[in-house]
């Protein structure tokens, strides 16, 4: 039976950008007794802000986590740092709302069961029944929970319970065909992500194939991003393309685009698990 990993902790960190920041947050893991894994920054000179992320190995930190974030903002009052602090044997769990489409819900049923995905898979939530049978073949719970298209408040309301019931940490939108309420939205700020079938910002409202395809387009993409309040305008996590030509039809423009869709929506929930995405306004910075 194989050893487990030493646990490590992450801190992310946003502020303005002054000197001595690296060293004062470099400097508070050696005193402690801890090894920097990896430690990567970036400065803007157009915004004056600072962004980094540090991870330490925790097996000869000599401060007990309760102890590690009261010194943190210490240094968070210091330097008038925003951060945030996880540590690798706390798994984020993660709830992925579908509706029909299966293919982005393969993806990540299937990062999950092959330990790839960075979190637990708490359940699959949908508005219909079509997708119960791909959950039960990767043994995750699924909920049929109807929303009802002149009330959806009432089914927002369940789903949060449900949400809550299962601790979960993140809400993946895996081509949920349902517009979320800010009321919703506003209780998980950056911590809902959808996957856009579009390279954003780029042909809007329906059928966004039979768009590009009667416009020759020569590139199609996918672009998964964090919601808010405004549709499909959220901060960009992960993005990628595809080349098209006139020999492609509308059918072959989908599967094409089905393809992108689900492996940038799986890319970008790693990146969010795995604690290297920082939102920034608008935007967001990604640490590879």
């Amino acid at each position: 039976m194989s050893t487990p990993a030493p646990a490590t902790a992450t801190l992310l960190v946003s502020c303005r950008d002054r000197t001595g920041l690296v060293a004062a947050l470099s400097d508070f893991v050696f005193r402690n007794g801890g090894n920097i894994l990896d430690a990567d920054q970036h400065a803007e000179v157009e915004t004056g802000l600072f962004f980094m992320r540090l991870r330490w190995d925790l097996a000869t930190f000599q401060l007990a986590r309760p102890e590690i974030e009261m010194a943190i903002r210490v240094l968070a009052a210091r330097y008038e740092l925003e951060w945030e602090l996880t540590y690798s044997d706390v798994r984020p769990r993660v709830a992925v709302f579908a509706s029909k489409a299966p293919h982005c819900l393969y993806d990540l049923l299937l990062a999950h069961q092959l330990g790839e995905l960075g979190g637990d898979l708490a359940v699959v939530v949908s508005n219909h029944e079509a997708l119960r049978p791909v959950a039960g073949h990767f043994g995750v719970p699924f909920a049929h929970l109807p929303v009802a298209a002149d009330d959806k408040a009432p089914a927002e309301a369940r789903q949060q319970e449900l949400l809550d019931q299962q601790r979960v940490d993140v809400v993946v939108l895996a081509r949920y065909m349902q517009i979320l309420s800010p009321e919703f939205v506003a209780r998980w700020p950056a911590r809902i992500i959808n996957i856009h079938h579009s390279f954003l910002p780029a042909f809007v409202g329906a059928r966004p194939y039979h768009q590009a395809q009667a416009r020759g387009v020569k590139v199609i993409g996918a672009t998964a991003h964090y919601v808010t309040s405004d549709l499909d305008q959220g901060p960009i996590i992960e993005q990628d393309v595809a080349r098209v030509s006139h020999r492609d039809d509308v059918g072959e423009l989908v599967r094409k685009g089905g393809e992108l869709e689900r492996r940038v929506l799986t890319r970008a929930v790693r990146l969010h698990l795995d604690r290297r995405v920082l939102v920034s306004g608008k935007r967001t910075i990604v640490f590879a």
